[in-house]
């Protein structure tokens, strides 16, 4: 028979998991997030289920494109995945994206906006599941962040980023216990 200490001690165990920084994290194999350009939101999703979905992010400042170019500060298209994340960034925390991806290098070669030997060092790290090169023409050091030390009123009323995913820096915390490395990320 289980005594009243050990339901206590399970209670109290419960209740500093909820207490510690960021949360309970419920990052998952089946959670991907879906990113919505026209509607500006992010959602988190389990199957088809959604999860939690954030509101009022930003873009892109000149919008979204699948022909993304290094420098045109519109947001590349595409699934993606998290290739990485940096906890201390100019724009609080960093989600980086493994942007370009192999179906955007495909579109870029044919287009002739990038060469062969950038094509096969994206491919190659993409087959490695590395995270790509990002000094290529595509751009690079895509993600989702958050708006550190900036303007929240210029954030709820414009799209400001130079191709990134913003959201504020409560949601991004909020985002961080639903995913990893890994992840799946759809922006459309």
């Amino acid at each position: 028979m289980r005594t009243l200490r050990y339901f206590i001690s399970i209670g109290l165990l419960a209740v500093s998991l909820l207490l510690l920084p960021g949360g309970v994290s419920f990052a998952a194999d089946d959670i991907r997030v879906v990113v919505d350009t026209d509607k500006l939101t992010l959602s988190v999703l389990r199957g088809d289920r959604v999860m939690v979905r954030f509101e009022d992010i930003a873009i892109g400042r000149y919008g979204k494109t699948y022909f993304k170019r290094r420098g045109d500060s519109k947001t590349p298209l595409g699934r993606f995945r998290l290739g990485w994340m940096k906890q201390d960034s100019r724009y609080y925390r960093f989600l980086g994206l493994d942007y370009p991806d192999l179906a955007s290098a495909d579109r870029a070669l044919v287009d002739g906006r990038i060469s062969e030997p950038d094509w096969q060092a994206i491919r190659i790290a993409t087959a490695a599941g590395k995270t790509p090169p990002q000094n290529t023409p595509l751009g690079g050091f895509i993600g989702i962040h958050g708006v550190g030390e900036g303007d929240l009123a210029v954030h709820g009323q414009y799209n400001w980023t130079n191709g990134c995913v913003a959201l504020t820096n409560g949601q991004l915390d909020r985002l961080l216990r639903w995913v990893k490395i890994g992840t799946p990320v759809e922006i459309r």
